[in-house]
């Protein structure tokens, strides 16, 4: 009964160590995406808050510190090593710790997070300059959000008067991402003249552009995306939960076994 109970076991931990090592690397490629992503909202993040590059290194220590941790509980629990499971359930108890004390961390400072994203982008698009090749991926990242969105500026294109280029050319000009005219959006980027010239200073009212800001848009791709990092996260400490208990009454039954196994005198 005791040596059916130990297979059982360890069977049972190696496979959802199998499984921890597929989210280890889920975590590890998601960490990736967000270092490398040049096209979407991510980047004008990634480029503007040092956090959020922490942020990305943090979750590929992790997912890379999780896959070896699926590795090791694969390798003790096929081996019937108790010193490594020991060592797998002490190593699972502070990667599940540390997740909790991130969640809280993220959910007491989110209103800081908001505020910062909008100055952010406030500042981004004040500074807007299409020849500047120092900050093209960023403000193309910008533009590619404006367009897929279909939105302007952050809480709307009255915001896009502020920017130096713009008030110089006394808003004659505007910025193409926000047009809602298809032919602009060719361009991609930059600023577009305006077809019908306007006396004295133009404002967002005379230009062809959505009214709307990103602000909103952007809250919900963000909501989109939270919850399949949460999603991924939760399946993750689900995982790391379920392979403390298997580690534990894995060692506990190996003892076991050992124990009927000395000879009586």
């Amino acid at each position: 009964m005791g040596s059916g109970c130990l297979k059982v076991t360890k069977y049972f931990l190696f496979l959802f160590n199998l499984l921890f090592l597929i989210l280890g690397a889920v975590i590890l490629g998601f960490g990736i995406w967000i270092l490398a992503d040049k096209t979407s909202f991510i980047a004008v993040l990634q480029m503007s808050s040092p956090s959020l590059k922490t942020g990305a290194y943090i979750l590929i220590a992790v997912g890379a510190l999780t896959m070896l941790m699926g590795f090791l509980g694969c390798l003790g629990a096929v081996n019937e090593i108790r010193c490594l499971l020991g060592l797998y359930f002490t190593c699972l108890m502070i990667i599940l710790l540390t997740q909790i004390a991130a969640a809280l961390v993220i959910y007491f400072q989110k209103e800081t997070l908001k505020d910062e994203l909008s100055n952010i982008v406030v500042g981004l698009i004040e500074d807007y300059d299409p020849s500047d090749e120092n900050k093209r991926n960023l403000q193309d990242a910008w533009d590619y959000v404006q367009t897929q969105i279909g939105c302007c500026g952050w809480t709307g294109a009255k915001e896009w008067e502020n920017n130096e280029i713009l008030r110089n050319k006394s808003n004659a000009e505007y910025p193409c991402s926000c047009s809602n005219r298809s032919k602009d959006l060719v361009e991609g980027g930059g600023f577009c003249n305006l077809e019908d010239p306007v006396n004295g200073t133009a404002t967002y009212a005379d230009w062809p552009v959505h009214e709307q800001g990103c602000m909103d848009g952007v809250e919900q791709w963000l909501k989109d995306n939270l919850g399949i990092i949460l999603g991924v996260c939760t399946g993750v400490a689900v995982i790391e939960l379920l392979g403390m208990i298997l580690s534990i009454s894995l060692c506990k039954n190996i003892h076991s076994e050992d124990y009927t196994k000395v000879p009586k005198s």
